[in-house]
Parts: C-alpha cells; structure tokens; sequence
C-alpha cells in the first residue's frame, strides 16, 4: 500500500511536467489570440503592477526631488562659502595694493626729504570720537621722537608731535580746531613774494583751514598754493605743502583776511606718516662749516678807524 501511494506522487508529478510542457508550448507558438489562462493571468498582474506601480512612481518621484533639493542646497552653501572666500580675497588684495601704494608713497617721500632726517612710522590708533584731532602712531622718544616736530604725508603736512611715549606718541592734527594749534605758513604769488600768515584752526562750513593774520591790501586769490614758511618757533621745515586757497573773506574787523585752505593730504585715510626732525642736515653742515671758518680780526687804527 505504500508503495502504491509512493508511485501515485510520482504519476502525478509526471503528469504535471506533461501539462507544463504541453502550456509552454503552446505559448511559444505564434498564436493571434491567447488562451483564457493566460489572459487571466496577464490582466490580473497587469492591474496588481498599475495598482503598485503608481504610488512606487510617485514615491520615486519625491525622493529624487528630495535628493535634488538637497543637492541644489549643498551646491549653493559650497558657492556661498567661495563667494565668501572671493570678498574676503578680494579685500584683502586691495587692502595690500592700498598698503603698498602708501609705502611706495612715503618711500617717495623720504627719498624728497634728504635734507631732514626723517622717520618713517605707522598709524596704530585713531580714535572715532576725535578722528580729526589726533592719531597715535609706532615711533616714540627711543626712536628720536620729540614734541614739535612736523609729521606729514606724500600730500603734504598734516600735524606735529603733540606729546611722546617710549615706543609711541600723539599726533595733534591740523584740523583740530584747537585755536593754539597754530603753523606759520606762506601763499606763493607768482611773480611776487610770498605772503605770510598763521594756520590756526579749522572751518566747518568750509571743510577748510583757516588761515589768518593776512595784510587786507594783499592780493589772494583761488587755486594759490599754501605751504609751511619755516618759521614760528616750531622749527618746522619750510616749503611743505599745507594746501590750495578756495576762499577769501575780510575779517570781522576790516583789518586783515582770512583765507581757507583745502587740505593737499588726505585726512580721511592717514596709514604711513613721516616725522621730520626740526634740524635738517643741511642746517647742520651749514653750520659745522660757520664753526670751521674763524672770524677775521678786525684791526684798529690808532684814530678808532677799522681798516
């Protein structure tokens, strides 16, 4: 009996192979219409693969756009971040071509100077409250900085040694409007000489130095170049360009006129300054050679004449 059982599964497994083949075939056949199993099967795994197919689209669909997004967010941030990175460069670079035009400037200007014995320094503070008034720059009493002496730019004057420290001191500029913080100073006239008078304190209306103390009957005019004289106790330089006349007017009293002045350097972007010694070189060999020619004897007659 067993047996009997053992050989039915193996006639039914036959029969099934039979059956399997016999329905390939069939399908391989070239056929213009297909048995009602097969259609059967094609429709019913056509609608499961629609019903699927659809949401697994849509769900594709969004996460590529996630993916997108999330790419398009990490392409923006990294050309943020370069963006950045360009400023940054590109202030950088023009801060450093600003740097080495001031040096070249004031190498410039050292090199005009070689009759006084100058020092190159830095500006190190200046103050927003008092940005007219004073800067502090790197240079101080070790370095041969001492009260008074004419601090300038490649544009001209701008200041003297208002006090020093060891390694550092305080500039007092023109424009302070200080009214003790006065500079002797001279209009050139063409063909004429120069007329003189004192930088003390500055206009505000004007956005210009006040430059007093001129005899009325003198002629100035627009455009005339002001620059210091070399005189007034300080024992500033002469010919160190202050600036150009843009206004006359009379003063209260009639007496005398005042001109304003347009500053020649910049007051807005002082970096590199020169601080000039009050004696200049060629004043010291002047000297030295007063020094090395000994006064001749005067002689007297016996009648007190000199021969």
């Amino acid at each position: 009996m067993p047996q009997f059982f053992s050989n039915k599964r193996l006639i039914l497994l036959m029969v099934s192979i039979i059956v399997l083949v016999i329905l390939v075939g069939l399908t391989l056949n070239e056929r213009e219409e297909v048995t009602w199993p097969e259609q059967f099967i094609n429709d019913t795994v056509g609608v499961v693969q629609s019903a699927f197919q659809r949401p697994a689209n849509f769900l594709s669909g969004i996460y590529d756009d996630v993916v997108n997004v999330v790419n398009l967010y990490d392409e923006n941030e990294r050309l943020k971040a370069q963006m950045n990175d360009y400023a940054f460069l590109s202030s950088e670079v023009e801060g450093l071509r600003e740097e080495n035009a001031s040096l070249q400037e004031a190498q410039e200007m050292e090199e005009s100077l070689s009759d006084y014995s100058s020092l190159t320094a830095l500006v190190i503070e200046r103050q927003p409250d008092r940005w007219t008034e004073t800067i502090g720059i790197n240079r101080g009493s070790q370095h041969g900085v001492e009260n008074d002496m004419a601090v300038i730019t490649s544009g001209g004057l701008v200041g003297r040694i208002q006090n020093t420290g060891m390694f550092t001191s305080q500039v007092q500029l023109l424009s302070d409007g200080e009214r003790m913080n006065r500079i002797s100073a001279k209009v050139a006239i063409e063909d004429d000489d120069p007329v003189y008078g004192f930088i003390e304190g500055w206009d505000e209306e004007e956005d210009a130095f006040i430059l007093s103390k001129i005899e009325v009957e003198t002629e100035i005019e627009e455009g005339q170049e002001v620059s210091t004289s070399g005189l007034g106790g300080l024992g500033f330089p002469a010919d160190v360009p202050i600036g150009e006349v843009i206004g006359v007017e009379t003063d209260e009293y009639g007496l005398t006129v005042n001109a304003f002045v347009e500053p020649a350097a910049d007051y807005h972007n002082i970096q590199h300054v020169m601080v000039l010694d009050r004696n200049s070189s060629a004043l010291e060999d002047f000297e030295e050679e007063e020094t090395d020619d000994p006064e001749e004897p005067v002689e007297l007659d016996p009648e007190g004449s000199t021969n």
